[in-house]
C-alpha cells in the first residue's frame, strides 16, 4: 500500500501508474482518497484544537470554583462552554474514525508504483527475458500428476478422503 503522503505529494504520479497498468477504472480513487484525507486533517485539526481549548477551559473553571461565591454565572457558563467543546470533540473523534477506515479501504486499492525497469504491456507477452539459465528439458514421458504420485506409493487414499470430507 502506498503512503498517504506520497499520494498527497504526487497524485500525477499515482494516476500515471494506474494508467500504466491499465486499470483506469481506479483513477477517481486517488481524487476520492485526497478529499477524504483533506477533510481528515481538518476534523483532526479542529479537535487538537478543542482538545487545547478544553484545557485552557478547565483550569478556569478550577479558579472559577473559588470565586463561585461572588459571581455564580462565570462558572455555570464556562461549564457549558466545556459541555458544548466536549460534545463536539466526541463528534469529531468518531468522524476520524470512519474517515481513516474509509481511506484505508481505498488506499488498498490504489495500486502499488512500477518500477521503471519493468516493460508496460497489457499481459505478459510484453515481457522482456533478461537472462536464462540453461535450455528446457522436456521428458520423453508423460508427466504424471501429483496426486498420481502419491496414490503409486500409497501415500493418499483419494477414495477415502472423498468418504471422510463428504465431497
Amino acid at each position: 500500500m502506498l503512503d498517504i503522503k506520497f499520494i498527497r505529494e504526487n497524485p500525477d504520479a499515482v494516476r500515471e501508474n494506474i494508467k500504466k497498468k491499465f486499470q483506469d477504472a481506479k483513477l477517481p480513487l486517488v481524487d476520492q482518497v485526497l478529499a477524504l484525507d483533506e477533510e481528515n486533517r481538518a476534523a483532526v485539526s479542529e479537535a487538537n484544537e478543542l482538545r487545547a481549548n478544553r484545557n485552557a477551559l478547565s483550569k478556569q473553571v478550577g479558579m472559577l470554583m473559588g470565586q463561585a461565591k461572588k459571581d455564580p454565572s462565570k462558572l455555570e457558563e464556562a461549564e457549558a462552554q466545556v459541555k458544548a467543546n466536549a460534545d463536539r470533540l466526541a463528534e469529531l473523534e468518531s468522524k476520524e474514525t470512519e474517515l481513516a477506515q474509509q481511506i484505508r479501504h481505498i488506499m488498498l486499492q490504489i495500486p502499488n508504483i512500477i518500477d521503471p525497469s519493468v516493460p508496460i504491456g497489457p499481459d505478459d507477452s510484453c515481457n522482456v527475458e533478461v537472462q536464462r539459465f540453461g535450455e528446457p528439458v522436456v521428458p520423453d514421458f508423460e508427466i504424471p500428476y501429483h496426486t498420481q504420485i502419491m496414490e503409486s506409493f500409497d501415500g493418499i487414499d483419494m477414495d477415502a478422503a472423498g468418504r471422510v470430507s463428504g465431497a
